[in-house]
């Protein structure tokens, strides 16, 4: 039987506060939020590996370690608005949850979104809510976001997405260039996104991010 608040412990402890993340919001979070709740039955056993966790064929639980990092790059207050693409089975809504005043989190896939609207409700996440569409399209009728998290790695950000970013806001994602993977952050200034490389890390590309390829003919 396993002791899922030992593993979540050991987690933060071995995973977590080595990677350099020792911010206090991001670790309270990190330790109230039960990780195994958030993945398959099959995979809870797995919930507190150091790796991404495989969800669906089109969607992965991030590696804690990645996740936190991205955390500690976006360094969410308590007065902002956060949106959250790609959010799976509701994991990282949650987590945002106990460190922002609001969060939106975005998924496509029916069975992870319904997974995730109750296991939210259950958990007493009442400031946190699923919207069902494309991780692309985001959910603009409840922004602008201060804060815009991306699951996964993205080639191109949308300017669907873009354009639900508030002035001086942030966006936090691993990008694919060149065929490297990163995580990058952006701040939007002016109306324009500038970005900043932060860490090397890797994930799946998701749906409707990646770069258009144009063909030519001999």
């Amino acid at each position: 039987m396993i002791d899922y608040t030992q593993a979540r412990e050991a987690m933060v402890d071995c995973q977590v506060r080595p990677s350099d993340v020792t911010k206090y919001p991001i670790i309270a979070a990190m330790l109230d939020v039960p990780r195994e709740a958030f993945v398959p039955d099959d995979k809870k056993q797995i919930a507190y590996v150091g790796e991404h966790i495989a969800l669906s064929e089109q969607r992965s639980l991030l590696d804690p370690r990645v996740f936190a990092k991205m955390l500690d790059v976006a360094n969410i207050r308590d007065d902002e608005l956060v949106l959250d693409i790609a959010c799976g089975m509701g994991y990282s809504t949650a987590v945002l949850s106990r460190m922002a005043e609001a969060v939106i989190g975005v998924e496509d896939d029916p069975e992870l979104a319904n997974h995730a609207a109750t296991t939210l409700v259950d958990h007493g996440h009442d400031n946190a809510i699923i919207v069902s569409a494309l991780p692309a399209t985001g959910a603009p009728k409840h922004g602008p976001y201060n804060v815009i998290m991306l699951q996964g790695a993205f080639e191109v950000l949308p300017d669907s997405l873009a354009s639900q970013l508030k002035e001086d806001g942030r966006v936090i994602g691993l990008r694919l260039k060149d065929g490297v993977c990163f995580c990058t952050s952006g701040i939007k200034s002016n109306g324009k996104i500038t970005w900043r490389h932060e860490f090397d890390a890797t994930a799946p590309v998701l749906d409707g991010f990646e770069q258009t390829r144009e063909f030519t003919f001999a």
